[in-house]
């Protein structure tokens, strides 16, 4: 009667009457799961690395003494300037390697595989999202030594700066949401690479991560000042001692702009709640 039992409550749906604890189990487990595969592949991790270093060191030497900051082109005013922008794109570009690595699990059948398994639904999308927050912050340590090597400097206290990095990852986990809605709803991971890709190019330019909003039209402007990744690069800049004087933090009043942590921290809990959703629904759905 037991064995049978047993049997039964194996043979359940997964994600059926999981609890908590068992949620965080399952998610630990798929998210050690794919850090053991990031070890074994440390291409992965190399490659994720050399991109936004040669962000740093493009920006840095081709466009640092040619771009005006508060009405200066002091090539060491822009290094302070650009690294929030900086580190900002390298956490919201994971985005598309997310949404790859789980368009890469859908094609090889390992999904229906987890979801054959007595498991909480949502632990596969959580599991891969922690991993890939893991990966996100080796890749800012290894890019903030790189900053400092070429000159960028904070001047706050050692808690504000660790705040500020906790603040981009946050935006970095919360876009993480989205790329594993991109990667659930395309049928390969190339298809899953270009569309995580596509829209962040107009999101991370259209800011005031490179350059001061001071110089775009004015429609643009209210577009910049509302965006979500402007509001983490102006939060980051702000706990890192780098706000620029002669540069405003907002042209149009925006309230992102006035109050840029909140607004940060307010965004990110919100993408993560919307995207997170949908995504667990997908994953339903993409794998019935």
């Amino acid at each position: 009667m037991s064995a049978a039992t047993d049997a039964a409550q194996s043979a359940a749906p997964a994600g059926s009457g999981t609890s908590v604890g068992q949620s965080v189990r399952d998610s630990l487990v798929i998210a050690r799961r794919n850090l053991i595969r990031m070890r074994r592949i440390p291409e992965m991790l190399l490659f994720g690395v050399i991109q936004p270093v040669m962000f740093v060191v493009l920006f840095t030497y081709v466009f640092g003494g040619s771009i005006s900051i508060g009405g200066s082109t002091d090539p060491q005013l822009y290094k302070e300037f650009l690294m929030a922008g900086i580190f900002a794109q390298t956490v919201t570009f994971a985005t598309a390697g997310a949404g790859a690595g789980i368009a890469d699990d859908m094609h090889k059948g390992l999904i229906d595989r987890f979801r054959s398994l007595p498991m909480a639904r949502g632990a596969v999308l959580t599991g891969r999202t922690i991993a890939d927050l893991v990966q996100t912050t080796i890749t800012i340590v290894v890019l903030a030594g790189v900053a400092l090597i070429v000159g960028w400097r904070a001047h706050e206290n050692i808690g504000k700066v660790l705040c500020g990095f906790l603040l981009l990852l946050l935006l970095g986990y919360a876009f993480s949401w989205i790329g594993a809605l991109i990667g659930l709803s395309v049928r390969t991971p190339e298809a899953a690479t270009s569309g995580g890709l596509i829209w962040l190019f107009p999101l991370t330019f259209i800011s005031n991560a490179f350059v001061p909003v001071t110089g775009m039209p004015t429609f643009l402007q209210h577009v910049a000042e509302w965006n979500p990744f402007s509001a983490t690069v102006a939060g980051a800049r702000e706990l890192f001692g780098n706000t620029m004087p002669g540069v405003p933090q907002t042209v149009t009043g925006a309230w992102p702009m006035e109050h840029p942590v909140w607004a940060s921290l307010i965004w990110s809990v919100l993408i993560i709640a919307v995207f997170r959703t949908l995504a667990v629904r997908k994953y339903r759905s993409a794998t019935a």
